[in-house]
């Protein structure tokens, strides 16, 4: 991740909740909505391969917000939450006191460690020339076999894309299309697990939700998952 994003971020430490709201208030949802649902989805995914999970690494953390749904819905014993904003983390350490969560800023690399890593809207955020190492980053710092659970807002949803250009800092973000996700990770290093689309109902249109699914495997969702694990 490059020093830019760093700023970008430092000035939104303390309103980042406020301006991605912004957005989200089109779908009628909470930032704690989406959050949670995918954190669930992806404990579903775990439980499928059997995949225990006893260490988490959150790759671009921000103010710590998903932690508590990394510790709960994942059972994890331990989250180390890592950004280049220190703002935002000074944020997180003194928010997410709770055993077993610790913060800090991406330096340098990280030994293998983790069984699984967790990251959220990150990579669009990104400027292109970085993500690369920012993928081998994650890949470094996983055991082996370790896997790594890749959030991104799915380009190919307009209602994702109109959400984004009411957020102040997404507004000009690089979006990355699904098969652009899997090869800046095949590029890493990671094998392919799975890929998932999520959320394609709003609040108003919840009633359906249960569809959702089955409706996995169809790039329409406002979000996608890329499962890869480390060779």
């Amino acid at each position: 991740m490059q020093p830019e994003t760093s700023a970008e971020f430092d000035a939104y430490a303390e309103s980042y909740d406020e301006a991605l709201a912004l957005g989200l208030s089109f779908t009628g949802e909470t930032k704690d909505y989406y959050a949670s649902g995918r954190v669930a989805w992806l404990a579903k995914r775990l439980a499928e391969r059997k995949h225990a999970v006893r260490s988490v690494m959150d790759f671009g953390c921000g103010t710590g917000s998903g932690v508590p749904f990394l510790f709960d819905g994942l059972n994890a014993k331990m989250v180390h939450g890592v950004d280049v904003s220190a703002p935002s983390l000074d944020i997180a350490r003194a928010t997410h006191t709770r055993d077993g969560a610790t913060f800090a800023m991406i330096e340098g690399k990280l030994p293998p460690t983790f069984d699984l890593a967790f990251c959220n809207g990150v990579f669009h955020h990104i400027p292109v020339a970085g993500r690369h190492s920012a993928a081998a980053y994650v890949h470094e710092a996983l055991l082996p076999g370790g896997l790594f659970a890749l959030w991104e807002n799915n380009p190919w949803n307009l209602g994702t894309r109109y959400i984004m250009s009411r957020v102040p800092f997404d507004r000009d973000a690089i979006t990355l299309t699904p098969p652009e996700t899997r090869r800046l990770l095949r590029d890493a290093g990671f094998d392919i697990v799975r890929t998932d689309y999520l959320f394609v109902f709003p609040h108003a249109l919840r009633a359906l939700r249960p569809l959702e699914r089955w409706m996995a495997s169809m790039p329409i969702g406002g979000q996608y998952l890329v499962l890869a694990r480390k060779r």
